[in-house]
């Protein structure tokens, strides 16, 4: 039974366990994790990016992490759905709070990203990030593909984000391609689950578009995933916009035609065979959300991924 305290943020003596916080009440960390900027011991670190500069329609992804904590003080200290069990029982987990960027020079933002990301990945812990908009996708990459080499990508999404640039933009529409140009992943290994935009090109990467999704089932898409990647390390990142506007209003650039959140839930639930070495879910613009449907939807599926990795360390 978790302890009768409260602020389990802060008055957690431990890194693992559950807590007791009354769902309407206590420190919002994410799912009640201990704040902290020790990474010693941590078997996986949640870390927000607060940043939406690079949105090409509306802006407020920078309030996504604030978002995304607090819908998920909803999912504590009961056995998680669908894993059966607290996920937190043996795994160490820790919220380290935000990247601190300055707002008026955007153009320091990437490295300042890559260089946190990759203070922590050298402790060895899982990095799951929290946008902000799809642009800081890009130093996490980076910042993964240093410590593993190639990526296999594995991205939900409405865009495909393959719009060519200079390399030096600041940008959340051209990211992964030029991750493929500059060989942060593997397109040969790389997937975009629920496309429904289109861009010039697809720089290799195997496409399931918004009516594909549509037509198949959850574990038919998962194993078009698993076929996809095989056994490489894998970046999953999640543009809450893969999802229909029915169930993620609160996003900058909404397209209709979209899966429900059951849909892709299942299909994360189902992807225990990937080497998942990072993840992310970003642009959750809460201006925009209703009754935070939004937020609880990217607070699930970022718990989908501690689901994935502690079904992993269990095995």
């Amino acid at each position: 039974m978790p302890s009768n305290s409260i602020d389990h943020a802060f008055t957690a003596r431990t890194l693992t366990g559950a807590a007791s916080d009354p769902t309407y009440a206590g420190a919002l960390s994410f799912m009640r994790r201990k704040f902290t900027k020790s990474l010693k011991g941590a078997d996986a670190v949640i870390w927000g990016i607060p940043f939406d500069a690079a949105v090409s329609n509306r802006p407020g992804a920078r309030f996504g992490p604030q978002a995304i904590r607090r819908a998920s003080a909803i999912f504590d200290n009961d056995p998680q759905y669908p894993f059966g069990a607290d996920l937190f029982e043996t795994m160490s987990v820790i919220d380290y709070g935000d990247c601190l960027l300055d707002y008026g020079n955007h153009q320091k933002t990437p490295a300042t990203i890559e260089r946190e990301a990759v203070k922590i990945l050298k402790s060895g812990a899982f990095l799951l990030s929290l946008g902000g908009d799809h642009f800081v996708t890009w130093p996490l990459l980076k910042a993964h593909a240093a410590k593993h080499g190639p990526l296999a990508l594995v991205q939900f999404d409405a865009h495909q984000d393959t719009w060519h640039d200079d390399g030096k933009r600041i940008d959340h529409g051209s990211f992964v391609g030029r991750a493929v140009r500059d060989g942060v992943i593997d397109p040969a290994a790389s997937i975009q689950v629920g496309i429904r935009t289109h861009a010039p090109e697809d720089c290799g990467i195997a496409i399931l578009h918004g009516y594909d999704v549509e037509d198949m089932k959850a574990g038919e898409i998962a194993e078009a995933i698993l076929a996809r990647v095989g056994h490489r390390p894998t970046y999953v990142t999640f543009d809450i916009d893969c999802l229909d506007p029915a169930f993620a209003p609160g996003t900058g650039t909404p397209v209709a035609g979209g899966p429900s959140s059951a849909k892709m839930l299942s299909v994360l639930r189902q992807l225990g065979a990937l080497e998942i070495v990072g993840a992310d879910i970003v642009e959750i613009a809460p201006a925009y959300d209703h009754a935070d449907v939004t937020a609880i939807a990217g607070a699930t599926i970022a718990m989908h991924y501690l689901g994935l990795l502690a079904a992993r360390k269990r095995r």
